[in-house]
């Protein structure tokens, strides 16, 4: 079963964001000591390797597969890389992740992420999604359950 699947909605409404590059989120954001956190568990999943992000801003840190291990579609990364996720400023919190497209309908219809404004300008596929940052630790175990399915996405597992 997907982790989407069972998904809940996100409380306290959508926070509000850039409608254009760069994408990010305006408010709710997520305290830096959960950003931390989602970042050490990012950076130890096997077989990536972390760097800069190669579609957002300068200094944007990201998780990038080892090219021996990208199973997935050419939809689970960015376009040219093995990058499958980075996380936003700290000022922010927010990130981008790839998901299968629907999973990401259904992440985005419980409010816990959007489209980027890339994919309704026709440049990416709509695996492409902003998912809000953590304000507490429970969202910290929901993005962090998303943030594993891109990664599944990324080496070609389905979800089991």
């Amino acid at each position: 079963m997907s982790v989407t699947s069972a998904l809940q909605r996100r409380t306290g409404g959508r926070p509000k964001t850039t409608p254009a590059t760069p994408h990010r989120q305006l408010d709710q954001n997520a305290p830096e000591d959960l950003q931390e956190e989602l970042w050490r568990r990012m950076a130890a999943l096997d077989h990536v390797r972390t760097g800069d992000s190669a579609i957002s801003l300068v200094g944007t840190r990201a998780v990038h597969l080892n090219p021996s291990q990208a199973g997935g579609p050419p939809t689970a990364f960015a376009p040219g890389t093995t990058e499958f996720a980075h996380l936003h400023r700290r000022s922010d919190g927010s990130l981008h992740i790839t998901l299968p497209e629907a999973e990401a309908r259904k992440v985005i219809a419980k409010e816990w992420g959007e489209l980027h404004p890339v994919v309704k300008m026709g440049y990416f596929p709509p695996t492409l999604v902003m998912v809000y940052g953590p304000r507490n630790t429970e969202e910290l175990e929901t993005v962090w359950s998303l943030v594993r399915r891109s990664y599944e996405f990324a080496l070609g597992r389905n979800p089991s």
